[in-house]
């Protein structure tokens, strides 16, 4: 499935333009032939606005998301957005997936939240495995810090993940997650990796791009610069498949050793 992945930060604290920015976007990567297209961490609202992100929060089934549903259908082609989702007096940082057709198949919410700013604004997520079929394949979900844990994606793997979108606020100086960690994490768990992050600076975080699309080969398929940049590549089933026979990692696996993990 020909990915794309939508290297900005938008305009923090405007829904309404970024919705706009994403609806261009989706345009120009249903013309590449994308059948999905992922966005940064909190693209919807940005991320670092403080407060606002209580106020501005939606819920799953919120305008935004019908105004993302209109996007995905205008385009034929499904988008997985991130943004602050509000379920009660609770706010998540979630990332929603929407089919061209404009169903809402997933919406996952972050489990590990990173830093003091996250700790404070959301509640963190329970559930860590959330998928959908799309495109002939097992599309997994999962927020920024989250793929930093190797149970993380290892439950993704275990669960017959093929594409885990992981939209991220990847910041200076940890660009090595981008650079090393995610094709790693990609061929340890033999999956297709959309990592998507924001780019330039916003408030006192200097996001570091480097968006990737990685393989299960370790092998980066595409790898943005540090600039908005809207970057597609192909998740292809057929060299999964392939790597998956001649890797024995998940096979090779004991399980009954690990006890001490929990």
């Amino acid at each position: 499935m020909r990915t794309a992945l939508l290297q900005s930060s938008g305009l923090p604290g405007r829904a309404a333009e970024n919705l706009r920015v994403l609806d261009d976007a989706a345009g120009r990567a249903a013309a590449a032939g994308a059948g999905l297209l992922a966005t940064s961490e909190m693209f919807v609202t940005g991320y670092a606005i403080g407060d606002d992100i209580g106020r501005l929060a939606e819920p799953a089934d919120g305008d935004w998301a019908h105004t993302v549903a209109e996007t995905a259908v205008r385009h034929g082609l499904a988008i997985a957005y991130s943004y602050p989702e509000r379920d009660g007096e609770a706010v998540y940082n979630s990332v929603q997936l929407i089919s061209a057709d404009g169903t809402r198949l997933a919406n996952y919410r972050k489990t590990h939240l990173y830093g003091g700013f996250e700790c404070e604004q959301f509640t963190p997520g329970e559930q860590p495995v959330v998928q959908a079929e799309l495109g002939g394949l097992t599309v997994g979900l999962v927020v920024c810090y989250d793929v930093e844990f190797p149970e993380t994606v290892r439950a993704h793997a275990l669960a017959g993940t093929d594409l885990l979108v992981v939209p991220t606020a990847l910041m200076h100086p940890f660009q090595f997650v981008a650079e090393s960690l995610v094709p790693v994490r990609a061929f340890e768990n033999q999956l297709y990796i959309a990592y998507v992050n924001r780019a330039g600076t916003e408030g006192e975080f200097e996001f570091v791009g480097l968006s990737v699309l990685a393989g299960p080969d370790g092998v980066a398929r595409a790898r943005a610069g540090r600039t908005g940049e809207l970057l597609v590549a192909d998740a292809d089933p057929a060299l999964l498949a392939a790597s998956r026979e001649a890797n024995p990692y998940l096979r090779s696996r004991r399980p009954g050793l690990y006890g001490s993990l929990l």
